[in-house]
């Protein structure tokens, strides 16, 4: 019988419209709790997820038959419409997002670094942290762009 496997380890960021905070500390785990059963509700396990006031991290296995792309406009449109109604009516996420694989090898410290994102942020910002991840994996940005 033929079989196709795929490990597809994916670490998702994205922010909200403008940087708002609008996940403040009492919002945040809610949101954190429906983004991960919409990564399960897809077929897409969560491995972590967590973030800042401003923007959220995922971790998670891709299902074999699902882009990135398409994974990522299932989590953002429904974690959208949950987040008018849980959070703000006017909640909007950023119409862009960073994808970035993660090797098996290097799972339990990405797990790690998302679950620790609230002692990460008292030294970092969301902006200059997305910048070293662009940095870390060789993409090229324009500055202009990436924070709509």
């Amino acid at each position: 019988m033929p079989q196709s496997l795929a490990q597809i380890l994916i670490h998702l960021v994205f922010s909200t419209k403008n940087r708002e905070p609008l996940l403040t500390t009492e919002k945040l785990a809610p949101t954190i709790s429906y983004l991960a059963g919409t990564l399960n509700a897809i077929g897409c396990p969560a491995i972590a997820v967590g973030g800042g006031s401003d923007h959220v991290h995922l971790l998670f296995a891709l299902k074999r038959t699902l882009s990135v792309s398409d994974a990522v406009e299932e989590i953002k449109k429904g974690s959208s419409k949950w987040a008018k109604a849980a959070i703000h009516p006017n909640f909007y996420r950023q119409k862009g997002y960073g994808a970035f694989s993660v090797s098996p090898s290097n799972l339990e410290q990405a797990k790690s670094y998302i679950e620790n994102q609230e002692t990460h942020h008292q030294t970092v910002s969301f902006q200059d942290e997305y910048r070293a991840f662009l940095r870390k994996h060789g993409l090229e940005w324009d500055e202009r762009f990436v924070w709509d």
